[in-house]
């Protein structure tokens, strides 16, 4: 037996160990975790719904497998590695022996180096980062009598939870030292946009300032010093600036680290092959997105590898899916893809074409390479952005003009390309596993009938729960095909009747069965 032992128990590392159960048909390995929370593993991507009070703790719970090869140990740290001796130390004294190890141990929220935000080895009373369930329930408890509240961050997570501190009722100011909004995804001109539609729901903005200093008053956060002079008060503090991949347990081993654990296409360490590292804390020859997809994905490799299913290999092309972000935050439409933002090259070969009326919010930009949509960015207009996103994903030659893209899909009701039950059955419905309309339509005859049972059958919405809506969708719609009704009863009326094609279920139910063999 082998003995493998997993330092992480978080999204990328409990993904690993059901991958790896799945794919041991030899049962050679005997699993070991070690995991840092004393809770299941959970989709941290939706903490920020938490604060929006759009879901409840508990529904970010991931399923964990059962084996009678596989021990968690839960609410437990590792201290040091002895590469030599091969043995994880952990923090209550055990010796961990391995023949193979596994980091998955993430990341770590990147606190500003401020005057005022840290007492003792703490934070200040007051400031929270948002990176664990903990912090999650630490903001929720805090707006019950919070009156003034920053977000120090525009990025993705900084916009989603300072919209959702003010669905709570919170007087929120942002404070982002960049020229615009989530500057990966936006310029400065679509971030007017949205800086016009967040002044609408309440929320101030600070774009272009940066913060200085933290002011406390008995020991608890009171304000916030900007770099013009500014004062903010503020009694609650939320941290949205960013990660900093968890590589202590890698560097005091010795093992090389740059801002993340150096890996080779293998995800194994050059220094010690018996090592590998996969997700955030990793640093593959290709880079690392932060993107829970690509951690997944090197989750199915690393498996594979190990069981010798597949060849190690070097990674797939990135799907152009991968890179695709719809903001989830209650009243702002923002969504982009491929190139796009304020530090984007400007690659002469590439033709942009904008249509912006910030006067209704609306903000829309296409960038075409040859007959093909590179990237694009959408603010308040998401029939158009459901369009762009078919187009980009599958990779649809655009237009003779591409000014069609924009008009004819502003001008008109949105087209069956972009209406979720008319995609083609390989057309990919769930980005973050790479779930297609097919597999979940295989899964609906199957008989699942909710949203909960369509994820536990292909991990459909798992990820960042954008494509719940689609699934949604599907559900509805393909449950009253007559196709799909029970026997004896009159199928209802469908515009789409023939929804649940033969040729969908044969595709799904090959994707569902690849992947319960090989990934599940």
């Amino acid at each position: 037996m082998t003995r493998l032992v997993v330092v992480g128990n978080g999204m990328v590392g409990s993904r690993f160990v059901e991958d790896l159960l799945a794919a041991d048909s030899a049962q050679r390995f005997d699993v070991t975790v070690v995991g840092a929370e004393a809770c299941e593993p959970y989709n941290r991507v939706l903490l920020s719904e938490v604060v929006a009070a759009k879901h409840d703790l508990a529904a970010l719970t991931l399923p964990t497998p059962t084996s009678e090869r596989l021990t968690v140990l839960r609410g437990t740290h590792a201290v040091r590695l002895d590469r030599d001796d091969r043995v994880v130390e952990i923090d209550d004294g055990r010796h961990l022996r391995y023949d193979r190890l596994v980091l998955a141990t993430g990341s770590d929220a990147r606190v500003p180096p401020l005057p005022g935000l840290r007492t003792g080895a703490g934070l200040t009373s007051g400031v929270h980062a948002l990176r664990t369930i903990d912090d999650a329930r630490e903001i929720v408890a805090a707006t019950l009598n919070a009156r003034h509240a920053v977000v120090l961050g525009a990025g993705v997570l900084g916009m989603e939870a300072a919209c959702g501190l003010a669905r709570r009722g919170v007087t929120v100011t942002v404070v982002h030292p960049a020229p615009a909004l989530m500057e990966r995804q936006l310029d400065e001109e679509a971030s007017r946009v949205v800086e016009a539609a967040m002044a609408g729901l309440g929320i101030d903005q600070r774009v272009g300032r940066g913060a200085v200093e933290a002011l406390t008053r008995h020991g608890r956060l009171a304000g916030l010093v900007l770099d013009d002079g500014t004062v903010l008060p503020a009694d609650l503090l939320v941290l949205a600036t960013g990660t900093v991949p968890s590589t202590a347990l890698a560097a005091s081993s010795g093992l090389a680290v740059d801002r993340g654990v150096v890996v080779g296409s293998d995800l194994a360490c050059a220094a010690d092959p018996r090592v590998a590292a996969i997700g955030d804390c990793a640093q593959p020859p290709d880079g690392a997105s932060g993107l829970v997809a690509q951690g997944w994905e090197q989750s199915r490799r690393l498996a594979a590898r190990l069981c010798d299913a597949a060849p190690a290999g070097s990674p797939a092309a990135p799907s152009p899916a991968a890179d695709v972000v719809r903001l989830k935050a209650h009243g702002l439409d923002v969504v982009t893809m491929g190139v796009c933002g304020v530090q984007r090259p400007g690659d002469p070969t590439q033709r942009t074409l904008r249509l912006s009326d910030p006067a209704v919010g609306r903000h829309v930009e296409v960038v075409v390479s040859g007959d093909r949509l590179v990237g694009a960015t959408c603010v308040g207009a998401g029939s158009v952005a459901a369009e762009l996103v078919t187009a980009y994903t599958r990779r649809i030659p655009v237009p003779l003009d591409p000014a069609h893209l924009l008009l004819t899909a502003l001008a008109s009701r949105p087209t069956a390309a972009a209406t979720p039950a008319d995609l083609p059955a390989d057309a990919t419905v769930c980005r973050c596993n790479g779930v297609s309309r097919g597999a979940i339509a295989a899964c609906i005859q199957d008989g699942a009938g909710t949203v909960e049972e369509v994820a536990a059958a292909t991990r459909a919405t798992t990820g960042c729960g954008g494509c719940a809506e689609d699934v949604c969708t599907l559900l509805d719609v393909l449950r009253r095909s007559p196709v799909n009704a029970r026997p004896g009863t009159a199928p209802a009326a469908s515009p789409t009747s023939d929804l649940l094609r033969e040729d969908d279920v044969t595709k799904g139910k090959h994707m569902i069965h690849s992947a319960e063999t090989a990934a599940s």
